[in-house]
């Protein structure tokens, strides 16, 4: 189930966010965005986010929530319920503005929710607050 991690080589005082989405072309939007700042690493689904975060430990994660295998939902709970990874700030992604959408994300422990199609200053903002230094 190896999931893609993609780092930039010379990254070692940038901070690190894993980008959890089953679609390509949102991952690589958000590596492109992200790249110049943030060492990035990849998950194509909840259940390979929770493995790499285990290991990787990054800084933030930026997670969709409907995803195959395990949903956004599922894997944000599991991550804030392991001690490794309780701390690690995590913003949801979903294509859907629904109120439900964002109280659930509260409540399982996500850190913010940006609703998709984002621009890249409302995505920096967002990742602003929850690492302020960023």
């Amino acid at each position: 189930m190896g999931g893609k991690i993609n780092q930039n080589t010379n990254s070692g005082h940038k901070r690190k966010i894993l980008i959890v989405d089953d679609e390509p072309n949102v991952r690589r939007l958000l590596r492109t965005l992200l790249n110049k700042k943030f060492t990035v690493v990849e998950a194509e689904d909840g259940g390979q986010a929770v493995d790499i975060a285990c290991v990787e430990k990054p800084d933030l994660i930026l997670m969709d929530i409907m995803m195959p295998k395990m949903d956004g939902y599922t894997s944000c709970y599991a991550l804030k319920q392991e001690p490794a990874t309780r701390s690690i700030p995590i913003i949801m992604l979903s294509a859907i503005d629904l109120k439900l959408n964002l109280q659930l994300s509260k409540e399982i422990g996500a850190d913010g929710y940006i609703t998709k199609p984002f621009n890249s200053r409302d995505l920096l903002d967002n990742i602003a607050q929850v690492l302020p230094t960023a």
